[in-house]
């Protein structure tokens, strides 16, 4: 399926500002880049960095004064079976490939460390693509979609006391719990098809029988159709603007239609 991307980010700033972007589809073999432009108006030159792991492109640009315009369009061939996760196997600790060993440990935003009792007491009996399929359909029927019920400082812990959150919090549980058993797992940004309200949405890509593969526990869009944008560790990995000073929002908009 052909996929049509617009990203708009309108943003004021006071003085001039290091900005790091990162809105580009990434180049993969489930997903081709068939054409895209970004036009940032009010900015100095950009410098364009390879993203965490080897995928996707961050930007680097220094704003003007003022208001600062980004235009993304891209059209994006998406090429991606269907998977049963529960079908698949965990991957032996020592075969996992050396650019996926952060992805089992805690990060700031994914204490993973924090929940090994709760999966194996919960889950005692269950290993591999099962556990994850179970983990990923908990969190999806003991979270609540809430927007603006956390902000940047909510981890994966206090998400799950709150049993609330956004795309991003869902996220970040899910790969704690994933993390907790030693199954690799890594927060996605993606342009989502049918995700309402468009937006930037957070998934996560979990390591299984040698590749990754996408979950979504917020069930709000097909993983499908899904284009993936950057990958890391958490949130502070995957942000689509990071802006080093200030910043004053004017407008974002984010549009995914089929092609």
């Amino acid at each position: 399926m052909r996929v049509a991307i617009e990203a708009i980010l309108d943003y004021d700033f006071a003085e001039p500002t290091d900005v790091l972007l990162a809105v580009e589809a990434a180049g993969l073999p489930d997903q081709r880049v068939v054409s895209q432009s970004h036009i940032i108006d009010n900015a100095g030159p950009l410098t364009n960095k390879v993203g965490g792991s080897g995928i996707g492109r961050r930007t680097w640009t220094r704003t003007g004064t003022g208001r600062m315009l980004s235009t993304y369009r891209a059209t994006v061939e998406v090429d991606r079976a269907p998977v049963d996760i529960a079908n698949l196997s965990k991957s032996p600790l020592p075969s996992l490939p050396e650019e996926v060993l952060p992805f089992i440990w805690p990060s700031r935003y994914c204490e993973a460390d924090r929940f090994g009792s709760f999966v194996s007491s919960h889950f005692p009996d269950m290993e591999g693509g099962a556990l994850v399929q179970a983990l990923v359909d908990w969190v999806h029927e003991n979270l609540v979609y809430v927007p603006g019920s956390s902000d940047i400082t909510t981890t994966a812990a206090d998400t799950f006391v709150a049993q609330q959150g956004v795309c991003r919090d869902f996220a970040h549980l899910t790969a704690a719990l994933i993390r907790s058993r030693d199954i690799p797992a890594r927060l996605v940004s993606v342009y989502a098809l049918g995700l309402d309200p468009p937006d930037f949405h957070a998934v996560v890509e979990v390591w299984l029988d040698g590749a990754w593969r996408i979950v979504d526990s917020t069930g709000l869009a097909p993983v499908e159709t899904m284009v993936r944008i950057a990958v890391g560790r958490d949130a502070t990995d995957i942000a689509f603007m990071t802006v080093f000073g200030g910043a004053m929002m004017n407008a974002q908009s984010i549009t995914v239609t089929a092609a």
